[in-house]
């Protein structure tokens, strides 16, 4: 039995069930790691009655440290010698807490009740509750809330009043944005946190259950073969002016040929990749575990890279993952827009008639490789089987698009896909001739 360090607790790892480590130094304080990662520190004791009873002190982070938690522990434990039973008057302050209070209480004991929610939905949860309901509804009390408090939040946040530009770490910023679906989905998480607060008996009711959540208007585009031929030769462009690294080359390749998400793509080991069955093996993504087929120009693309990580796209300048792949989109999309417009001055077009790729998301390589697939007469259940759906409802976004076996599909629209690739490298080779 260690004492709890931060070395301790940084080492301890997620395992199939909740798992404990407890303190040589203060009887009943540990630490407890749900099967999703997320880490808490907790004191157990007995009551009056003999009873055992356990207390979530606070999650791991700010402002839970081994040391503040440690202390916490100590005040309890000395409590429980005056006859106060830290349960009952944790309990106390529950009741009274405010919205910023219910935010940690919540952080702190929602993974112990959920234990199967992805580490990644809390780091989101987090986020929202942290960036943009405390600082709007942090000081009212949480008894006191109700619907019209709600709506005004989502109100200020999608107007943008939580907006802003944090530091974070020495080197690092976040960018927290605006605008109706970040406060719809503050909203939505705020509404859960509630819920978590009425089974706690908390609070009586959900305030934010009556109050419709904004949703923005949906943003999908659709690129034509034409257009794909454009972001190619502008990729193929940058890489030639070695104004982009090869490794963030590959990856908006990747994206472009797999219609995987961004986070399966960055973040993609050599684990996961079985060249020989032409397959992506995920054990996590958004929609849990799966198999990603790949089109023979994609497992040309892959078999092409140096290995000389565990990750398929490693970072120059740490052991992780690249990061940063905006930036790499930022100037793809914007020489793309610039070529289009100079090749439709060319043919004698008008310029504004040419494409402009300015507000292309690289999500949207995501729904083009779906349309392209439907367009090629894939059904929408297979493409849905491509793009990892788990639910049909999400597919028919492309029914208005419009059985062949998975891999046959895959194959088409990769080559498909990649013709217009290699169209858009060889442009960029002939006018450096």
């Amino acid at each position: 039995m260690p004492k709890l360090t931060k070395r301790v607790v940084d080492m301890a790892v997620a395992g199939p069930a909740q798992a404990f480590t407890w303190d040589s130094e203060v009887k009943g304080f540990g630490l407890r790691v749900t099967p999703a990662g997320v880490k808490s520190y907790v004191l157990s004791y007995r009551d009056a009655g003999g009873e055992t009873r356990r207390i979530t002190i606070g999650k791991h982070g700010s402002p839970w440290t081994c040391e503040t938690a440690r202390t916490r522990a100590i005040e309890a434990l000395r409590g429980l010698t005056d006859g106060i039973d830290p349960r009952a008057a944790k309990i106390e302050r529950r009741t009274a807490a405010t919205v910023a209070d219910l935010v940690e209480i919540y952080l702190a004991e929602g993974p112990a009740e959920k234990p199967n929610k992805k580490a990644s939905t809390w780091a989101f949860e987090t986020s929202s509750l942290r960036r943009h309901v405390v600082p709007l509804l942090g000081d009212r009390p949480t008894k006191a809330l109700t619907a019209a408090d709600v709506s005004r939040m989502q109100a200020d946040i999608a107007a943008g009043k939580t907006a802003a530009d944090i530091k974070t770490g020495k080197q690092g910023r976040a960018i927290v944005k605006g605008g109706k679906a970040v406060a719809g989905h503050a909203t939505a998480v705020l509404s859960i946190m509630l819920s978590f607060a009425v089974r706690r008996k908390l609070i009586t009711t959900n305030p934010a259950i009556g109050v419709e959540k904004l949703k923005p208007k949906a943003r999908e585009r659709f690129l034509s073969v034409s257009e794909v031929v454009a972001l190619a030769d502008a990729l193929a462009t940058l890489e030639a002016e070695q104004a982009i690294s090869p490794t963030m080359a590959a990856a908006i390749r990747l994206l472009t040929l797999t219609a995987c998400r961004k986070s399966e793509i960055t973040g993609l080991r050599w684990a996961w990749v079985d060249l020989g069955r032409s397959c992506l093996r995920l054990p996590d993504s958004k929609t849990g575990a799966k198999v990603v087929p790949l089109a023979a120009a994609a497992v040309e693309l892959l078999a092409s890279l140096p290995r000389t990580s565990a990750f398929v796209l490693p970072s120059a300048k740490t052991e992780g993952p690249i990061v940063g792949l905006q930036k790499t989109w930022n100037a793809v999309r914007t020489r793309a827009t610039t070529l289009a417009r100079a090749r439709a001055v060319e043919a004698v077009k008008p310029a504004d008639e040419a494409p402009d790729f300015t507000a292309l998301r690289m999500h949207d390589l995501r729904h083009s490789y779906a349309s392209f697939a439907v367009e090629d007469g894939g059904s929408l259940y297979i493409v849905g089987k491509v793009l990892g759906h788990a639910q049909a409802s999400t597919t028919q976004r492309y029914a208005h698009l419009r059985d062949d076996p998975l891999k046959a599909v895959v194959d088409r629209t990769g080559e498909k896909i990649a013709e217009a690739m290699r169209e858009g490298a060889a442009r960029e080779r002939l006018s450096n001739r």
